[in-house]
């Protein structure tokens, strides 16, 4: 039986159709094989040459430039300035340690430093570039240059590091900044690929550690080619690293110079604050240090001389210290006694020079005692016989209420290292922290600032203000952030009466300006710029039964660490106040003698934007302040990129 095939003519047009749509499919393929092997063949024919030569693309990190610090007048605080480095890279090096054995010949490089590249090297990926030395000269540079084909794996390069033109002055606020380290790396959970490069810079103190992520910026990167010995050959495409944030801080640099000049010596602390905005004028804290020495990595030995210095060169006192505010604190007894009804301003109160308490007696600092006192007078005289007996009607709860409303025992919002939130003690607080009932005498300590009561000269200012202004002033440091200002939020209203506030101003101007006050001869004098202000001495240590018998020791026959501290807390002018301020100096004695003086410098300097006139000083002492004045150490002004 045979098969009889006919021609169909519908399915011969079938055939046709789907050998169309193959073909064309077939077709398209090798068209696009085709044109994917002309851009290998053709357009890409010199990379792929060079990688069959044995060249490699990299790709390396770009760090960023750091955002400049700069004082509220665009004065230059932290800055960039050229770096010439050697770094070296493992896989291109071969033998790192011969290669870096052959460096040592041409630039200054000792064994030391060597082995911790080595070191460092083995820590890392073997393509990851190690920096060997920084801070080179120019000429130190070309001598690498020159000798390049002998040192594979090394090249140089041009990045910048971080200076302070101002040194000293803004050490404890501006800080320093300083390679990443081993530690920096296990205690953060900062992803960013920066802190991956070796001796990358990050913050380490003050402002530059609390807003480092800003001031950082944020890295770019560039692909390289490379040839075998590790030469680079071009440079294939970069993506730009982005600038940090430019920071412009409150503080005035000439007022800071001076601020610091006139501490001196002492071991000593001081905030100046702008009453009406909360912006901080001067932050003072001696002695110093120079952060530049940080920089880089400073000695041992000179890490030693600041570590050992019994005056804490690396302590920002002026918000890490905290002292017994002395008659400082008298101010919110006053005020919560005021508040709570419990005396008026008429009343007076008799003060022999003492206070019995059962069988104990709380001694007044003038043993013959002041007489009859009122409010005014109590805080004129600093009379401490009269806040004993005010402080037990008012209490401990209601005090250490007032003192938190003017920021005392807390800790303040600011971007610095360590700050302190003192203590303002209640009976709960004794309860849980000591185990131990409240007893009078620790309220009738607690009055005088003593006792458990500790401050810090920050919030001594802080204090002075609110009490300027009745209103919770908040201080800040940063003005603006990449020319954008920080919101200015008007301070609340400290919910006081005038009564009481006027009562207790009144009683500060006294101190400064009538005559036989605890601070009249360091008056300002000038009628219109006059300070309102109240001393303070806190001691450190008891004086026992006997030892008052037979006469106190004066403060200079003891020693350092046992001599009483001096502080000083003011607002000015009295009439429409501009500034408040706070000094302490560490042992120094008396708060009228080594603090007053310092603030009321301080606050004409400020007042007048500059040097005061002579007339706003008492005419007898117009030439000794002038011829101190001379041997301040007052630094030029610093123009905006200049290096001082």
């Amino acid at each position: 039986m045979s098969l009889n095939r006919r021609y169909d003519p519908k399915t011969a047009k079938k055939l046709t159709r789907r050998g169309l749509i193959l073909f064309g499919a077939q077709a398209g393929f090798v068209g696009l094989l085709g044109m994917r092997l002309r851009y290998l063949q053709v357009d890409q024919a010199d990379q792929f040459r060079l990688l069959a030569e044995e060249n490699r693309i990299n790709i390396r990190l770009l760090a960023p430039m750091r955002g400049l610090i700069t004082d509220r007048n665009g004065v230059d605080l932290a800055e960039n300035i050229p770096n010439y480095r050697i770094i070296i890279v493992r896989e291109q090096a071969g033998d790192a340690a011969e290669i870096l054995a052959r460096l040592a010949t041409i630039i200054p490089l000792e064994q030391k430093d060597i082995d911790a590249t080595l070191k460092l090297m083995k820590r890392r990926a073997a393509f990851v570039p190690v920096t060997v030395a920084e801070r080179l000269s120019w000429p130190e540079m070309a001598a690498v240059a020159a000798n390049a084909p002998a040192l594979p794996g090394i090249s140089a390069e041009v990045g910048s590091t971080r200076f302070y033109p101002r040194g000293k002055d803004f050490a404890h606020i501006v800080g320093y900044v300083g390679p990443v380290s081993e530690y920096d790396l296990s205690h953060t959970e900062d992803q960013d690929p920066l802190l991956q490069i070796p001796k990358f810079q990050i913050g380490k103190t003050g402002v530059e550690k609390k807003i480092d992520r800003r001031l950082r910026g944020f890295s770019g990167s560039k692909r390289i080619e490379v040839n075998a010995v590790g030469r680079v050959m071009r440079e294939l495409d970069r993506n730009d690293s982005k600038t940090g944030a430019g920071l412009e801080l409150t503080v005035d640099s000439h007022l800071q110079n001076y601020l610091q000049a006139r501490l001196g010596d002492y071991s000593a602390s001081a905030a100046l604050i702008d009453v009406n905005t909360g912006e901080i004028m001067a932050i003072g804290s001696t002695p110093s240090f120079d952060p530049n020495k940080f920089v880089t990595g400073i000695s041992s030995v000179d890490y030693k001389m600041l570590t050992s210095n019994k005056f804490r060169p690396l302590a920002n006192k002026s918000v890490q210290g905290t002292y017994p505010p002395g008659s400082t604190f008298k101010m919110m007894v006053a005020l919560a006694a005021l508040e709570a009804g419990v005396i008026d301003l008429e009343e007076t109160i008799y003060c022999p020079g003492y206070y019995d308490l059962g069988n104990q007696r709380f001694n007044d600092w003038k043993r013959s005692g002041h007489g009859n006192v009122n409010l005014r007078s109590s805080l004129r005289d600093s009379c401490d016989v009269f806040y004993y007996i005010v402080s037990q009607r008012v209490g401990i709860e209601k005090i250490a209420a007032m003192a938190r409303r003017f920021g005392l025992g807390s800790r303040l919002d600011l971007p610095l290292n360590g700050i302190a939130a003192g203590l303002i003690p209640t009976k709960e607080w004794k309860r849980s922290n000591v185990g131990e009932p409240w007893r009078i005498g620790d309220t009738l300590n607690s009055a005088i600032g003593q006792g458990f009561v500790l401050t810090s000269p920050m919030q001594l200012a802080t204090m002075a203000a609110r009490l300027a202004t009745g209103r919770a002033v908040v201080p800040k440091l940063i003005r603006s952030v990449d020319g954008v200002k920080t919101a200015f939020v008007q301070p609340l209203d400290l919910g006081l009466s005038d009564m009481a506030l006027n009562a207790v101003r009144g009683g500060m101007f006294a101190v400064s300006n009538e005559r036989g006050a605890t601070a009249y001869s360091t008056r300002i004098a000038e009628k219109t710029m006059r300070m309102a202000g109240k001393t303070g001495t806190s001691q450190v240590w008891s004086i026992s039964k006997k030892q008052r018998a037979r006469g106190v020791a004066r403060n200079a026959d003891l020693p350092w660490e046992r001599r009483d501290h001096a502080l000083f807390v003011a607002f000015a002018p009295f009439d429409r106040p501009r500034f408040a301020m706070a000094v302490v100096v560490e042992h120094g004695g008396g708060g009228s003698r080594f603090a007053a003086p310092i603030a009321r410098d301080v606050m004409l300097e400020a007042l007048y934007g500059g040097q005061p006139p002579a007339t706003a000083y008492p005419r007898s002492q117009r030439t000794r302040i002038k011829n101190e004045r001379k041997l301040l150490d007052l630094r030029p002004e610093v123009n905006k990129g200049d290096q001082a």
